[in-house]
């Protein structure tokens, strides 16, 4: 149509002045259209309709919805993106596609706690100004000022596996996280070990302080000794597994084995043990957190807490979808975890 080449975008998707000078209007008139006003003629609105539906166009609306009709959420992730947190979003991708919603994805709007409260107003503010009904964030560590913000922008929020959880009444999703903890270290207390070693993520994360905390109380009930060197924190990260697993396994008494607070930290603790020459599990047993897909394909396959991670993202957006809805949904829901046992454990040798 005439003046559409060139007044595309240069992802090739028609804008509103692609729109408004094939209808011979204004910018302000399809606007006006895509809001809902009323103060637009019906002969002037069908043609922008038509022509709207023509070069398919997607800019949102302020109701949430796109130019195909689909509401859509922001999923916000905190951090760099892993193997747990896409697993995470393919379950909130999934889901949101069987109800037709469309999901956006951002990083965290801040990195550290010393944003000032008007920069999160505006940035909750861009959200709602661009659609958005919702928010689920993931693996964030949320601030009060976060809550407040998304609150003035009236944005409901559902938060996963949050690390660090302000006292407010907030929706969240995650897993049996101290349930987890307590098994994976009996598992290893009940093959023998007694040297075993915790190397996990941020002290300040909530699920790290309740898997670290399992991991306490398994030791304490079988009178296992926990000396502070064989407790240390990173980020769940694969590259924190190799730093911290080579301090654990370069001390004068070395642990017999090890409880990873992640999957990626495991794989990090198992390169750094055959970096020593240490063979997996005839001189180190490794158990990891959340069996992700890598988990099962690892050189030995690694004995794990089994987290569906999918299944996080799916009850997380079924939380938001529900009280979106109008419903009353729980503050907290909690998903079981369970122990799969593979290759990576062993008696000590």
């Amino acid at each position: 149509m005439p003046g559409s080449d060139g007044a595309r975008s240069r992802a090739g998707r028609a804008t509103l002045a692609t729109v408004a000078a094939s209808a011979g209007v204004s910018i302000a008139t399809v606007s006006k259209v895509l809001n809902g006003r009323t103060d637009v003629g019906p002969a002037t609105r069908a043609r922008i309709e038509t022509l709207l539906k023509e070069h398919d166009y997607v800019g949102p609306r302020r109701d949430g919805t796109r130019a195909n009709g689909r509401p859509t959420v922001e999923l916000v992730f905190g951090g760099k993106l892993n193997a747990y947190g896409a697993e995470i979003i393919q379950g909130i991708v999934d889901a949101a596609a069987q109800m037709s919603v469309t999901v956006a994805i951002s990083g965290s709007p801040h990195g550290d706690q010393n944003v000032p409260q008007e920069r999160l107003n505006a940035w909750a503010r861009e959200l709602a100004g661009a659609g958005r009904r919702a928010v689920i964030a993931v693996v964030n560590d949320l601030t009060s000022g976060d809550l407040s913000a998304l609150s003035r922008a009236h944005l409901p929020l559902v938060v996963i596996d949050p690390l660090n959880m302000p006292r407010a009444r907030v929706t969240s999703v995650g897993s049996t996280n101290f349930a987890g903890g307590l098994v994976a270290t009996q598992h290893l207390l009940g093959l023998g070990h007694r040297r075993i070693a915790y190397v996990g993520g941020p002290l300040s994360a909530a699920c790290n302080q309740a898997r670290m905390h399992g991991y306490r109380a398994a030791m304490e009930a079988d009178g296992a000794p926990v000396p502070d060197t064989y407790v240390r924190s990173g980020h769940f990260l694969y590259e924190d597994g190799v730093a911290l697993g080579a301090e654990v396994l370069d001390l004068a008494e070395p642990p017999t084995a090890v409880f990873a607070g992640s999957d990626e930290t495991a794989a990090g603790v198992i390169e750094a043990a055959r970096a020593r020459g240490l063979r997996i599990p005839e001189d180190l047993s490794v158990v990891g957190f959340d069996d992700l897909d890598f988990a099962r394909v690892l050189a030995p396959p690694l004995t794990t807490i089994a987290v569906d991670a999918e299944d996080l993202g799916a009850s997380a957006f079924e939380a938001l979808s529900r009280s979106l809805g109008g419903e009353t949904v729980p503050d907290e829901q909690v998903l079981p975890v369970s122990l799969t046992v593979r290759e990576s454990t062993a008696p000590p040798s």
